[in-house]
C-alpha cells in the first residue's frame, strides 16, 4: 500500500514561485502531480518515473513547472515558477504501481489529500 502526503501550498501573488513536496510511504515505479481548479476536472500536471528519471509536462506548465525526485529519500517534488491565477488549484500527489507517463486520471492507482495553491492578481 502507498500513502501520499501532500504540503507546501499557500497564497501567492501572480509571478511567484512555490515548491510542493510529497512524501511517499512505499513504493510506486511512477509519481506525478495533478490539480483541481473549482468547477472543473483534474487536470495532470506532471510525473515521473522513480528510477530513471524520465518526466512528462503538461503542456499548460511546461517551462514554469519542474518536477523532480529525492536522492534517496521518498519524496516527490513540483517547483512552480512564474505562476498565474489560473495556476489557482487543489495540488494532488499520484503514484502508479507501473511505469507510465500517461496523463490520464485513471492510470493513477493512488492519491493524495491535496495541498491548497492559491494564486494572486
Amino acid at each position: 500500500q502507498v500513502q501520499l502526503v501532500e504540503s507546501g501550498g499557500g497564497l501567492v501573488q501572480a509571478g511567484d514561485s512555490l515548491r510542493l513536496s510529497c512524501a511517499i510511504s512505499g513504493r510506486a515505479p511512477t509519481m506525478g502531480w495533478f490539480r483541481q481548479a473549482p468547477g472543473k476536472e483534474r487536470e495532470f500536471v506532471a510525473t515521473i518515473y522513480w528510477s530513471g528519471g524520465a518526466t512528462n509536462i503538461a503542456d499548460s506548465v511546461k517551462g514554469r513547472f519542474i518536477i523532480s525526485r529525492g536522492n534517496g529519500q521518498n519524496m516527490v517534488y513540483l517547483q512552480m515558477n512564474s505562476l498565474k491565477p489560473e495556476d489557482t488549484a487543489v495540488y494532488y500527489c499520484v503514484a502508479a504501481r507501473s511505469y507510465t507517463l500517461g496523463r490520464l486520471v485513471e492510470t493513477y492507482d493512488y492519491w493524495g489529500q491535496g495541498t491548497q495553491v492559491t494564486v494572486s492578481s
